[in-house]
């Protein structure tokens, strides 16, 4: 489902990384661990098309992003993948559940009932109607996960999805996530500071400047 071959991030002068390669196929949920500031996040918005590599190749579903312009790369995000960013970005504007169900609104697609399951899962079942400035943090952090996977993308992109949650509700959140990706067939990189929750992964690699290795 992703393929990552020879890639490599500057930033000026700076290296962020280089030479990087990561094969990660369907149904394989995988823990990517690091130190701060070794560019983890980086790494996952160059997978998403929102930043570019320097070098090297991001290859989804067998599709080179180096391939594709602004638009394509857009296409390709609402029908392939979910991303649970560290920052939430859920719209402000809309409620919970219209939050959750707006990956599929994108696609054309209504379901409320797998709208409502997601929000049971991730421990927000009647809370559907609020709007995000009613929620904690750790709430919005689940409005986030359950977003990511409303549309049942082929590749889950999550950034310490868990950094807001108590263990209990992170142990729930983790395993919505494997669950999906045992369901669906999709593939899971999960970002994460947490030794606990890359327990969870089938795989754990650690980011280094070098690359990427095993854990």
């Amino acid at each position: 489902m992703l393929q990552l071959n020879s890639l490599g991030k500057r930033y000026g002068d700076t290296p962020v990384f280089h030479d990087l390669n990561l094969h990660l196929p369907r149904g394989e949920f995988v823990a990517l661990l690091g130190e701060s500031g070794v560019g983890k996040s980086t790494l996952l918005n160059c997978i998403a098309g929102l930043d570019r590599a320097d070098t090297g190749r991001v290859l989804i579903a067998g599709t080179d992003l180096a391939t594709l312009g602004e638009d394509g790369c857009a296409r390709l995000r609402r029908e392939q993948l979910g991303f649970v960013f560290q920052a939430f970005h859920v719209l402000p504007h809309l409620t919970v559940a219209e939050n959750v169900s707006l990956p599929l609104r994108l696609l054309g697609r209504s379901d409320a009932a797998r709208v409502n399951t997601l929000l049971a899962a991730v421990g927000l079942q009647g809370l559907g109607d609020r709007l995000p400035a009613q929620l904690s943090g750790g709430q919005l952090q689940r409005v986030a996960i359950a977003r990511a996977v409303a549309h049942a993308p082929g590749l889950i992109l999550a950034d310490e999805p868990t950094g807001n949650l108590d263990p209990d509700t992170a142990t729930r959140v983790l395993d919505l996530l494997r669950n999906e990706v045992r369901a669906t067939g999709a593939a899971c990189l999960l970002v994460t500071h947490s030794q606990a929750a890359a327990a969870r992964a089938d795989r754990v690699l650690r980011l280094t400047p070098a690359g990427v290795q095993p854990a």
